[in-house]
C-alpha cells in the first residue's frame, strides 16, 4: 500500500502553555534515588516535541528518549545501524528500503514495526501537526509502501542525498503510534507524554521547571556505539534551566548540578585548574557563528564594501577576547569538522586594516568632512552607517560590540540593533532594513546552505541571487557520489566567500562542565546531544 502525502506549507508551532506533571510512563522524583543526576540546560525551549519544535536545547534530553533508524557514528561519522538494520537506495535514487529490527518495544510496550514508522512520517507531514524541522529534513519526501511487518519504502519525488543524514537526526526519532494516536487530536499535548524506544524513559515535565527522566530497564538495541548496561550507569536524570550564565559554575561548584551545557568561556578558563570540575568541549557542525550580509541594501550591496567589512573585522582578536581562544576562527559558511568542508577557505579574509581602507577608497568611500567617518559617494555626503541586528544567543553583544570598534578604524558607523528573541529578529529581516544579521544554524550534511543561499532559499537574507550558485547547491543535494558533492559543495563555498555574503567569526564550541564523578561524557557527531547511555557515575 503507497500512502503519498500532500505538499505541506510550514506554519509556525502554537505552544500551548500547560503544565502537565503526570506523563507518560509515570514515574515519583526521587531526589534520594540512586545514580541520579541533574543536568542543567542553558535555556528551557518553546516545546520539547522533536516532531513539532526545533531548538538544539531540546534534544539534549530527547536524544536520550527516542532511537532513529539509523545513527551516525561518534567516532568517524558513518552511518550505523538503528532501529532499522539495513537499508538499500534504488537505482534512480528515489525509493529508500529499510529492513527493522523486531526486538524492540516502546516504553509503554507498544511493539516497534513498520507501522510505527509509517505512523510517525504521517504525523510529521500532517497540517495538525504544525512541524517546523522535522517536516524540512524529509526534503523531497513523497510517502512511503509497508512491504512487510518489519520493512518499509520511503519514496521520494526527487533525489535527496541528505535523507539519511535526517533519518540518523533526533527530529526524526521514532515515537509509539500508540501515545502518538491518543493525543492526534491535541498534538501540542503530547509533549507532556513522549514514549520513544530510547534508553532513558520520560517521567515528568514542568515546563520552565524541569524534565526528568529515568533509565529504561529493557534497552538492549542501541546502536553499536552505546555501552552494555551496568550497574554505574545514570538511572534517573533531572534537567534543570540556567538561562543566566554566571549560574552554570556555581552551580556546578555547590553540586546542585552534575553536568552542564555551554559554560562561559571566561569561567572555562578559570576551570582549568580545578580538580573538582572537568570540562568537555564539543565542536558543533554546522555554520559558523556568523552574520549574514544583506547585498540588497546600502551600502552593503557594494561587492567591495562587503569585502572589506570582512577583511577589516579581526576575528582573532573577537576570538580571544570572548571565547578565550577555546573556539576556532571560523574562514568559510560551513565548520571545519562539516561534511565538505573545503581547506581553500582556510585563511580567507585574513585581517588586514589597511587592504580593507583601500578597497573602501577604490569603491568611493572617503572622509570628505574629517569627522572619523566614510562618507556616502553620492551628493548629500551622509557618514555611512551599518545597521547590525544583534540576538542575545552565542555572546553576539559582545562580538557586535567589538566590531563596533573595530570598523571605527575604518571610518565605519555601525548601528547595533538588539532584539530579544528570534521572532523579534525574524520580524527586523523581514522588513529588509538592515545590513547584517547574526544567525547560523548547525548540521553535518551541508545541505542547510540551500535555505540560506538560493535564489528562492526561505532564510536567503542576504537577498544574493545568482543561477550558477543555486545549480550547485541544488545539484549537491541530488548526487549520492561524495567526490561529487565535495566539488559541488567545495565551489559553493568559494563563490559564497568571493561574494562576500557572509563575516564568519568563530566555530562554535559548547563548553560542557562535569563534576569529578562523571565518567564517559562524549557527545553525537552534531556537537550538541550527549551519549547519555555511555555516561558512568564513579564509585567512591
Amino acid at each position: 500500500m503507497l500512502h503519498m502525502h500532500r505538499s505541506v506549507r510550514l506554519i509556525p508551532g502554537l505552544l500551548l502553555v500547560i503544565l502537565c506533571i503526570a506523563c507518560a510512563p509515570a514515574a515519583e522524583v526521587n531526589s534520594a534515588s540512586p545514580n541520579r543526576i541533574v543536568y542543567g540546560l542553558t535555556l528551557s525551549p518553546g516545546g520539547f516535541d522533536p516532531h513539532r519544535n526545533e531548538s538544539s536545547e531540546l534534544g539534549i534530553p530527547m536524544r536520550q528518549v527516542y532511537d532513529t533508524l539509523i545513527y551516525r557514528n561518534p567516532t568517524d561519522g558513518g552511518f550505523v545501524p538503528g532501529l532499522a538494520t539495513d537499508w538499500s537506495i534504488s537505482d534512480d535514487r528515489l525509493t529508500y528500503s529499510f529492513n527493522l529490527r523486531q526486538d524492540v518495544k516502546f516504553h509503554d510496550d507498544t511493539k516497534f514495526n513498520a507501522l510505527a514508522v509509517a505512523a510517525n512520517l504521517d504525523r510529521i507531514v500532517n497540517r495538525d501537526t504544525r512541524s517546523t524541522k522535522a517536516l524540512t529534513l524529509l526534503g523531497t519526501y513523497a510517502g512511503y509502501e509497508l512491504t512487510g511487518e518489519y520493512s518499509i519504502n520511503l519514496k521520494l519525488a526527487e533525489p535527496y542525498s541528505p535523507l539519511l543524514d535526517s533519518l540518523s537526526q533526533l527530529y526524526l526519532g521514532i515515537a509509539s503510534p500508540t501515545a502518538l494516536a491518543q493525543y492526534a487530536t491535541m498534538p501540542e499535548r503530547y509533549q507532556f507524554h513522549q514514549v520513544g524506544t530510547g534508553p532513558y524513559m520520560m517521567s515528568e515535565l514542568i515546563l520552565d521547571n524541569r524534565l526528568v527522566l529515568r533509565r529504561n530497564p529493557n534497552y538492549t538495541w542501541g546502536p553499536s556505539f552505546y555501552l552494555p548496561a551496568d550497574d554505574n550507569m545514570v538511572e534517573e536524570i533531572e534537567y534543570r534551566f540556567f538561562a543566566d550564565p554566571p549560574t552554570r559554575f556555581t552551580a556546578l561548584e555547590s553540586g546542585t548540578a552534575s553536568i552542564m551545557g555551554e559554560i562561559p568561556p571566561l569561567t572555562a578558563r578559570s576551570m582549568t585548574g580545578n580538580s573538582q570540575i572537568q570540562l568537555f568541549p564539543a565542536a558543533v557542525a554546522g555554520q559558523p557563528q556568523q552574520f549574514l550580509i544583506n547585498t540588497r541594501l546600502f551600502p552593503t550591496d557594494n561587492l567591495a564594501f562587503r569585502q572589506a567589512l570582512v577583511l577589516g573585522t579581526n576575528r582573532s582578536a573577537i576570538n580571544d577576547i570572548v571565547f578565550q581562544g577555546f573556539s576556532p576562527v571560523a574562514w568559510g559558511p560551513i565548520t571545519s569538522n562539516t561534511q565538505f568542508y573545503n581547506n581553500a577557505m582556510n585563511g580567507l579574509y585574513e585581517y588586514d586594516s589597511q587592504e580593507a581602507i583601500a578597497l573602501l577608497a577604490s569603491a568611493g568611500y572617503i572622509d570628505a568632512d574629517l569627522n572619523g567617518y566614510l562618507d556616502d559617494p553620492s551628493p548629500d555626503k551622509e557618514d555611512v552607517e551599518v545597521k547590525i541586528i544583534v540576538p542575545p544567543w552565542g555572546a553576539t553583544p559582545q562580538i557586535a560590540q567589538l566590531i563596533q570598534d573595530q570598523w571605527k578604524i575604518l571610518g565605519i558607523k555601525a548601528l547595533l540593533t538588539p532584539v530579544p528573541d528570534f521572532s523579534t529578529l525574524l520580524d527586523l529581516v523581514t522588513q529588509g532594513d538592515y545590513n547584517l544579521v547574526a544567525f547560523y544554524t548547525f548540521g553535518v550534511d551541508p545541505a542547510f546552505l540551500n535555505s540560506f543561499f538560493t535564489t528562492d532559499g526561505s532564510r536567503n537574507w542576504t537577498g544574493f541571487s545568482n543561477p550558477e550558485l543555486d545549480r550547485m547547491l541544488f545539484d549537491a543535494q541530488l548526487q549520492l557520489e561524495s567526490g561529487t558533492r565535495n566539488t559541488l559543495y567545495g565551489n559553493a563555498q568559494q563563490m559564497i566567500m568571493d561574494n562576500a555574503l557572509i563575516l564568519p567569526i568563530r566555530e562554535y564550541v559548547n563548553l560542557n562542565g562535569a563534576v569529578r564523578d562523571i565518567e564517559g561524557l562524549t557527545f553525537d557527531p552534531y556537537g550538541w546531544f550527549p551519549l547519555m547511555a555511555n555516561v558512568r557515575l564513579k564509585q567512591p
